[in-house]
């Protein structure tokens, strides 16, 4: 009997010792599932949709409901920013064609997710009005600053080679924008090849006048929001939630235009005209990617390869993916 009672004793210590270490490796699997999602945003510069973003915590409402925040994180460019998502420190950015041909020629893993500026006038080359520069043939011999890497830096030596133009007849110059800008205001460079809203500040201010973009030379400068992929396979959920927050945002500013031209205008310390005519130029947009503009990329990609921008040649059909957007419009 004394035996039989031992047995007993032994088994059920073995079973509370099994049951111990299953309410263990439940409350540590409990505790890894509820580990906060820090979902890492991306963008150029203050304000606009995503400041109204910001303000208002649009983001972090649209991803409470899946246990994850939201950390902001500011560039002056894309090159910058592909960067950060090759090390895991941006999950979701937007930005031009080049840097992200670049990041696709070196191997960081990001999905292109939708299409955000058509690309006609957004990037473009503007001139200091008093030297008499017209057009790209003007350029040769001329200083002419452009963030090397950038929609604007492919833009422009597209634009030279359609026009039978050596860009080394140029002294290009590599600045950022708050650089060039400055070297712009003081006349030490003659041109600049560069984006919005800088484009419309420069020639409404009387200084500069704009002598080629992406409708007078037929070159697309499309810019895409990517996120990154290893974040695309784990929160599906969260990139579709991302998307829909940012069409919500489009739809306010569509629907509230003077509102929101006199937001953009307060908080950039700009005219209500300047924000009015940068965004008849530059005005957001949130599809899915068509064949036709994969096919305008891959041809960028392919002259981007040949003057030796980037290494290797790429399969530009590779990183979109238009699932997400598709999902987040129904």
């Amino acid at each position: 009997m004394k035996k039989q009672w031992k047995v007993f004793a032994l088994l059920l210590t073995l079973v509370v010792f099994l049951i111990g270490c299953a309410k263990h490796e439940s409350a540590a699997e409990e505790s890894a599932n509820s580990k906060e999602i820090v979902v890492k945003i991306g963008v150029q510069g203050s304000g606009g949709l995503f400041g109204k973003a910001q303000e208002e915590r649009l983001f972090e409402k649209a991803f409470a409901p899946y246990g994850a925040t939201v950390e902001w994180v500011e560039f002056q460019s894309g090159p910058p920013m592909t960067e950060a998502i090759a090390s895991n420190k941006l999950d979701f950015a937007g930005l031009g064609n080049m840097p992200i041909i670049a990041a696709q020629a070196a191997g960081i893993p990001f999905t292109v997710i939708s299409q955000v500026l058509e690309g006609k006038k957004n990037v473009g080359v503007v001139v200091n009005s008093a030297n008499g520069i017209t057009n790209l043939h003007d350029l040769m011999g001329k200083k002419v600053a452009v963030g090397k890497g950038t929609n604007a830096y492919d833009f422009l030596l597209r634009g030279l080679k359609k026009e039978g133009l050596n860009p080394e007849k140029l002294e290009l110059i590599n600045l950022n924008p708050d650089e060039a800008q400055a070297a712009f205001d003081a006349g030490s460079i003659d041109a600049w090849a560069v984006w919005e809203p800088y484009l419309t500040i420069n020639t409404l201010s009387g200084k500069g006048t704009i002598i080629a973009d992406g409708e007078k030379l037929d070159l697309l400068s499309p810019s895409y929001q990517i996120v990154r992929t290893a974040f695309a396979e784990q929160h599906a959920d969260l990139v579709v939630a991302y998307l829909k927050t940012y069409n919500e945002l489009l739809q306010w500013e569509l629907d509230n235009e003077e509102e929101a031209v006199n937001r953009y205008a307060t908080e950039r310390k700009l005219s209500v005209t300047l924000i009015e005519e940068t965004r008849k130029r530059a005005r957001g947009i949130s599809i899915p990617v068509s064949d036709e503009v994969i096919e305008e990329h891959q041809n960028t990609a392919d002259f981007q390869y040949k003057i030796g921008t980037i290494r290797k040649a790429i399969k530009v059909k590779d990183v979109f993916d238009n699932h997400y957007i598709e999902e987040a419009l129904k």
